[in-house]
């Protein structure tokens, strides 16, 4: 395989992942939630709840994807294996 279908297939699998972590941290911030606090508040907090919970839930996952890549980063060598997505521009 040539770098840009690796660069393609890498994007895709890593947006599938980030998506798979999005769900992940969001049901989990709603188990716990529901378990520990939603019993306890009035429905109107409830409603609000779901939207600081997905905004949290974005924040997180956006802290743990960052952490994967800087990890797969210092595994293996990206521009080995990967083609810039954006290049500089060269003076004619």
């Amino acid at each position: 395989m040539n770098k840009k279908l690796n660069t393609l297939l890498f994007i895709l699998a890593a947006t599938i992942v980030n998506v798979a972590i999005l769900l992940g941290v969001c049901i989990l911030l709603f188990i716990v939630y529901g378990r520990f606090i939603a019993p306890q508040v009035s429905p109107e907090v409830n409603s609000y709840a779901v939207l600081v919970i997905l905004m949290i839930g974005f924040v997180l996952t956006f802290f743990i994807y960052n952490m994967a890549i800087n990890i797969l980063g210092q595994k293996i060598d990206m521009d080995k294996y990967f083609s810039p997505l954006f290049f500089k521009n060269r003076k004619k």
